[in-house]
């Protein structure tokens, strides 16, 4: 049954179409797969008895020939979607117990599609985090840690948020999990752990039912093993949603039929800007062979320029911040989750936060109530409001001498847990390459690129017009094919 988790999405598919295995042999297989990466904490919630469950009903779905896109594919969700029944915690103490009576929009359609949850996946508390080290379910350790299973020499981090996603995709127990991206959380963590990772544009994927960190940034998206497996997840993803007022209303296209291979005549951007001072000389050289890459197929690479980039992370750090101090201000330990009682309504407020926010989501609250403030509010949070739409801009412009852009997706390879903890600066430093097309709203895509000189995983990042994410996945698909990363995390499932 190992080999069942070994398999691609499309693999999985094939298998299942050909009744080479039922949906249920699948799930067990992951069921199992679950619990033997239990040592890297990715995980929050496993829920087997459900992932049976929705594979019988698969089977049954699929022997009456009603088969959906993603009939009987075990996937894990990150616990930032609210799933009916199910905790939903969003890796806060503050959301103890909470488990909501709705269900995601995304969820809901790739339920409707037929994926199987396997259950809800660790990530950094409220997605604030590039590493998942501040989720209150601890640290998710990544599967390609050196050393012997719980001995490890050196602990890794999987990136983040979404950190418990990667982990469960790269260690083959889950076929792909759904991510969020904020300001990199689904590229960074795919870049670290050898798997593809896609935010789509912003409006392609509703945000309905996902507990919200920063209401103009945040996009769900995919996590999966190839970039075909992340074209099929996404089509399920994706859809118009009137609950959601930042949802667009327009066709979902198909996704895998845009994987032709052909990118002859594609201009691919080339930032200046990106090739940041002190970049180790091996993300260069990654870039330098991606370029060649895109060459040899037959595309042209064009260097552009995107002046703003460097106010990028100072205006993210700004914007983000200030949204979550707002969307933040549900958690009061009146309607639900964590309550800590006070001698009054003031103190059970302070009480309940005190005890449920982590050090980080204060951090950032504190910051965005302070830009938000009387006084600093035309300083900082209006004037990173102008920075922002001078990068979209920039991003505009480029695209008219452009089909799309290349460029690293972090600045290193995955540190060791605890490595930049007491440093939030360099912590947020990991979101350089990212935040520029999260500010923007376009689609990004990590793509698995090589093995850096320590061993581990190196990504590429490719960048597309907005709602142009056929072109990203050709052209990551082609890189994909040409890196041929065959190497694997030494803790597998």
């Amino acid at each position: 049954m190992a080999e069942l988790t070994h398999l691609t999405m499309a693999g999985a598919l094939d298998g299942l179409a050909k009744k080479e295995f039922t949906a249920v042999e699948l799930a067990e297989a992951h069921v199992k797969a679950v619990e033997t990466i239990r040592p890297l904490n990715a995980f929050i919630t496993e829920t087997p008895d459900k992932a049976l469950e929705m594979a019988k009903a698969s089977d049954a779905r699929r022997a009456k020939g009603e088969a959906g896109p993603m009939e009987g594919l075990p996937i894990a969700v990150k616990d930032l979607f609210c799933t009916k029944g199910v905790l939903t915690t969003a890796a806060s103490h503050i959301l103890d117990g909470f488990k909501p009576e709705y269900e995601s929009t995304v969820t809901s359609n790739l339920w409707r599609d037929g994926a199987v949850m396997l259950g809800k996946v660790n990530l950094d508390e409220f997605a604030m985090g590039s590493a998942n080290i501040t989720s209150h379910h601890g640290n998710v350790i990544s599967p390609w840690s050196p050393g012997e299973v719980g001995n490890w020499s050196r602990q890794l981090v999987p990136g983040g948020s979404s950190g418990g996603s990667a982990a469960a995709v790269a260690a083959r127990a889950a076929l792909g999990a759904t991510g969020t991206d904020t300001g990199g959380s689904i590229r960074q963590p795919a870049a670290f752990t050898g798997i593809v990772g896609i935010k789509p544009t912003y409006g392609r994927c509703s945000r309905w039912g996902v507990v919200a960190f920063a209401s103009s940034l945040d996009q769900a998206g995919p996590m999966t093993r190839t970039v075909e497996d992340a074209a099929i997840m996404l089509r399920s993803m994706c859809g118009f949603d009137p609950k959601d007022s930042t949802s667009v209303d327009m066709p979902v296209p198909d996704f895998r039929a845009a994987l032709t291979g052909d990118i002859r005549g594609l201009r691919v951007g080339i930032p200046k800007e990106y090739r940041v001072e002190g970049m180790p000389a091996e993300i260069a050289a990654i870039w330098d062979q991606g370029i060649e890459w895109l060459k040899a197929a037959g595309a042209e690479p064009v260097e552009i320029s995107l002046p703003h980039t460097k106010y990028a992370l100072a205006t993210y750090y700004i914007v983000a911040p200030a949204e979550a101090s707002s969307n933040l201000a549900r958690y009061d330990g009146v309607r639900f989750g964590l309550r800590v009682e006070g001698g009054s309504l003031k103190d059970l407020y302070e009480n309940t936060r005190g005890a449920g926010f982590g050090k980080e989501v204060r951090r950032r609250i504190l910051i965005g109530t302070y830009v938000l403030s009387a006084g600093y509010y035309d300083a900082y949070y209006n004037k990173a409001r102008q920075v922002r739409t001078r990068i979209k801009w920039d991003f505009d412009e480029a695209f008219q001498r452009c089909d799309v852009i290349l460029t690293p997706t972090a600045p290193s390879t995955a540190f060791a847990i605890g490595e930049k903890m007491d440093d939030p600066i360099q912590m947020y430093l990991n979101d350089v390459f990212t935040v520029p097309a999260s500010l923007a709203g376009l689609p990004g895509m990590s793509v698995p690129a090589g093995i850096g000189s320590d061993g581990l995983p190196l990504g590429l990042q490719l960048l597309g017009r907005p709602f142009d994410e056929e072109t990203v996945l050709r052209v990551g698909q082609v890189i994909e094919k040409a890196a041929a990363v065959t190497a694997t995390p030494p803790f597998m499932a």
